[in-house]
């Protein structure tokens, strides 16, 4: 119960991702995700006593934790600029399915029964769906796009493979602590920002774009990763990956 408590708080701050990616659209990809994952690095502070020890990990497992928060965020936002916002959102929300589908494949002691392979056929079939349904759409979205269908539904769905596959390696890595997540952040944050000097024009940030960063680094960039992750270490990959279904739809509402 504690597990799913702790997803559903997660699921309902992700839920408001995609609308701060759409307000800040204005703002280069690579320097928002740099500068919300710092500020979401802060929240483990309190959670490892100011201890900075507490977040050193393996060097494998550092390499992990970039791969999930730098590569998802940097591919949704990416997404959110080159398709129409929706649509892109609910194909990036393919994650908890493939979250599903994929656990046997990253956690062997795990199987896939009939009703997962149906549910997997249905959630693909309505990505689909979604992606032809937004052609129309895509047309007026800067970028361009091909056959009628924007290319930024590319990275949409290399971005819910990355948190799927993300979730679903912590489980096999060596036992690390939930303040480590912080860690995490702070070298993907860095990373980023090292990024959008090298490949993105400066942009001056006014008020309101430091405000809501700095909301989204607290909230479905900070908070949401350490009660993911608190949820993952106390219940089963799979039901947590079912409960996921709820965040395509609290994120399109």
């Amino acid at each position: 119960m504690r597990s799913n408590l702790l997803a559903l708080g997660a699921i309902a701050l992700w839920a408001t991702l995609a609308a701060f990616g759409v307000a800040l659209s204005q703002v280069p990809p690579f320097l928002l995700t740099g500068l919300a994952l710092l500020v979401g690095s802060l929240i483990a502070l309190p959670l490892s006593g100011f201890q900075l020890s507490r977040w050193k990990v393996p060097l494998p497992t550092l390499a992990l934790g970039v791969y999930g928060l730098f590569g998802f965020h940097f591919l949704l936002f990416l997404a959110l600029r080159h398709a129409p916002p929706v649509q892109a959102n609910l194909v990036n929300y393919l994650w908890p399915l493939l979250m599903v589908v994929l656990a046997p494949v990253f956690l062997t002691h795990l199987t896939l029964r009939p009703v997962h392979l149906v549910a997997a056929l249905l959630g693909f079939a309505g990505a689909a769906v979604v992606i032809l349904g937004g052609a129309e759409a895509a047309n007026n979205v800067s970028g361009g796009s091909v056959w009628g269908v924007s290319w930024g539904y590319v990275p949409a769905l290399g971005s819910a493979f990355i948190w799927a596959s993300y979730s679903l390696l912590t489980q096999r890595v060596a036992a690390f602590p939930t303040a480590a997540i912080g860690g995490f952040a702070l070298v993907s944050g860095l990373l980023s920002l090292l990024c959008h000097s090298l490949l993105e024009p400066a942009t001056p940030l006014s008020g309101r774009d430091w405000l809501l960063i700095v909301v989204m680094g607290l909230g479905p960039m900070g908070a949401a990763f350490f009660l993911w992750d608190k949820a993952l270490k106390l219940g089963d990959a799979r039901h947590i990956g079912i409960l996921s279904y709820l965040t395509p739809l609290a994120s399109t509402a």
